[in-house]
């Protein structure tokens, strides 16, 4: 059977038929890429692209992805927040009043669009509002000044 007919008949041009790719060889890019990973292990694949354009070799950076991803070469994760271990003690609840105070700040904003907050203190045996001080700005040492009386 023909070219032409082989190609009419599984519907594909022939120009693909006859096509033969011009891509260099990607070995010396991977040898360098994995000499560099080798080194920097923290490096990922974009720092690698940057390297490896200083030194001359051209290459795009998603083919770089590709050829970074099929030589395993990804940067391990950094572990993440350790835990407490074992159960923490139970919060005791207070029994006197002024055993325990709360203090939060609630924020808001004025019609104008000025912020203000509240710092709040509450006694956690009788739940009264012990202090409520509001202003456009609590810095710490007011707050500390209110905290002591």
């Amino acid at each position: 059977m023909s070219e032409r007919r082989e190609c009419k008949a599984i519907g594909c041009c022939r120009m693909m038929m006859r096509y033969r790719t011009t891509r260099a060889d990607d070995a010396s890019i991977r040898q360098r890429m994995k000499a560099i990973a080798h080194e920097r292990r923290r490096f990922g694949y974009r720092r690698l692209h940057v390297l490896l354009k200083r030194e001359g070799y051209l290459i795009n950076h998603k083919r770089l992805f590709r050829l970074y991803r099929e030589e395993k070469l990804t940067v391990r994760r950094r572990g993440g927040r350790k835990r407490a271990i074992g159960t923490r003690a139970p919060m005791l609840v207070p029994i006197t009043p002024n055993d325990r105070w709360s203090l939060d700040f609630v924020s808001d904003q004025l019609t104008c669009g000025r912020r203000f907050r509240i710092l709040t203190v509450i006694d956690d045996c009788t739940r009264e509002c012990l202090a409520l001080v509001a202003d456009t700005s609590l810095s710490g040492i007011r707050v500390a000044r209110n905290w002591t009386g």
